[in-house]
């Protein structure tokens, strides 16, 4: 069955849903992920199997996570035939992972996300990074910016730092709202996730880290000194040699966990 011969299926909006149709596009991504035989590949919010058919062909093995139940028949109808495709009606945001994964090959996570999830969905998968190898998203282009932004950065913030604790991010090309159907209003960007496989600045506490982050940039154009005046004074800061008039987009992750270190041994 041909992409052209897939039934017609009405975007929802409630599902975020705008589907893929740009071959050169499409080309694109699955040679980024570069899927080989024998992995097993995970791919969230399918749609209508833009990406599905050259991932199955490519590595042979293939989960996939539907919300929409009216897109399931299509995909069976494409797909059901092959022993080494397994479809799951499920919501992502609360799929346990960990129950598809079924001998000691990492999962590789791929998915056009919907824009309206794509920040918490993420944060679920990262609670299951110690089984991913990588992660390939579609994602609105302004998130991909601030999931890859670098301290000093207008883009850098909560997102980013709290995602480059777990990973390693690569913004890998942007997506024109043309490759789309119905075409959204805003450019997307590819994002390559790629868990650490040792952490480079863990931290003792990273709920901690997460609080401490989030206050920081609660109201980013104001300094550190203000922003964490709750959590500790500028004489502590000093001490950790952090500099109090600082803003918090320029400070590093390893000074994010040094402060978040300090407060959890206080």
């Amino acid at each position: 069955m041909s992409q052209t011969d897939v039934p017609y299926h009405k975007a929802r909006k409630r599902f975020g849903q705008n589907f893929l149709h740009d071959h050169g596009v499409i080309n694109e991504i699955i040679a980024s992920i570069h899927p080989k035989q024998g992995e097993h590949l995970v791919e969230i919010g399918p749609g209508q199997g833009a990406l599905t058919a050259g991932i199955l062909e490519r590595a042979g093995e293939l989960d996939v996570v539907e919300l929409d139940r009216d897109l399931i028949p299509t995909l069976l109808l494409r797909f059901g035939l092959n022993q080494n495709f397994r479809i799951h009606e499920a919501d992502a945001l609360k799929f346990d992972f960990s129950s598809i994964k079924n001998d000691e090959r990492p999962l590789r996570v791929i998915g056009n996300l919907p824009y309206n999830i794509s920040t918490p969905l993420i944060f679920h998968l990262l609670s299951f990074e110690s089984m991913i190898k990588d992660m390939h998203f579609m994602l609105q282009k302004e998130v991909v910016q601030r999931l890859a932004a670098k301290p000093g950065e207008k883009h850098y913030g909560r997102l980013g730092i709290m995602a480059q604790y777990y990973c390693k991010v690569d913004y890998l090309f942007t997506v024109g709202p043309g490759a789309f159907k119905p075409a959204p209003k805003v450019d997307s960007a590819i994002v390559r996730m790629t868990p650490h496989g040792e952490l480079p600045h863990p931290c003792k506490d990273v709920e901690k880290l997460s609080l401490i982050v989030r206050d920081a940039f609660s109201q980013r154009r104001k300094t550190i000194r203000n922003t964490l005046k709750q959590h500790l004074k500028v004489e502590e800061l000093e001490a950790l040699t952090i500099d109090p008039s600082a803003r918090p987009e320029v400070l590093p992750l390893a000074d994010f966990v040094r402060i978040a270190d300090y407060l959890t041994d206080r």
